[in-house]
């Protein structure tokens, strides 16, 4: 087994990630790209949990701005999670990884119900797991279903796959000026009110000191990189 500096790592990957340049549904392209990243990160023997958001297919929170009831949007969103995650379930076994998916929502039919201790069988067994359905709550995002689930399973490190290379003082594809942050505290984050993710979430990383590393998932290798110690992106701690 390699030399790792985390050992145990959630990997939250967004749903427009999986959509490619189209912005909506599935780029299998993309998601064979991710496989190979997922199949980097397995192979250096880390044990390793995905959460994936449904922002490819609905968004609760933009269903509900439209007159939708907030609660059935939520529960519209949650169900693109499994979509997405028994996407990258098909393309990871190929590639002969053993995954499970496993949901909030129980749906026996297409996914084990989500059981922390069976959550943690599988990673001990060297199994992906993939982590479906969110929180099985409404009025909570993925980043939050996320970070739960790190804390459930005692990961070291949470990394957020995104489409920028860090955080930085501003927006960086509106701002040309905005700078980039190697490294930040969870303070410095709050008090300069940048959003690393949404405020519940971030709270509960402060809380109880789970270090989060915000990177590009576009970079190849980067996730791997990442649990080998390197500094890619911006660390949170």
């Amino acid at each position: 087994m390699a030399q790792l500096a985390y050992r145990r790592v959630l990997v939250k990957l967004s749903g427009e990630s999986l959509a490619g340049p189209r912005g909506f549904g599935l780029d299998f392209g993309v998601i064979e790209r991710l496989a190979e990243e997922v199949a980097g990160v397995h192979g250096l023997g880390a044990s390793l949990g995905l959460v994936v958001g449904g922002g490819n297919i609905v968004r609760g929170t933009e269903a509900s701005k439209q007159g939708m009831d907030r609660v059935s949007a939520d529960y519209m969103g949650m169900l693109a999670t499994v979509i997405n995650a028994l996407a990258l379930q098909d393309i990871l076994e190929r590639r002969r990884i053993e995954t499970r998916v496993m949901t909030a929502i129980r749906m026996e039919e297409l996914a084990e119900p989500y059981i922390r201790r069976r959550a943690q069988r599988h990673l001990e067994k060297g199994r992906v797991v993939i982590f479906a359905g969110g929180t099985g709550n409404p009025y909570f995002s993925t980043d939050t279903a996320a970070v739960l689930r790190a804390l459930e399973i005692e990961a070291d490190l949470l990394v957020k796959a995104t489409g920028v290379d860090g955080v930085y003082t501003a927006d960086p594809k509106r701002d040309p000026a905005a700078q980039f942050i190697p490294e930040l505290s969870f303070q410095d984050a709050l008090v300069r009110g940048l959003a690393v993710m949404d405020a519940n979430a971030f709270g509960l990383c402060k809380e109880n000191g789970l270090p989060i590393v915000v990177m590009n998932v576009n970079q190849p290798g980067a996730i791997a990189r990442v649990l080998a110690g390197e500094r890619v992106g911006t660390l949170v701690r």
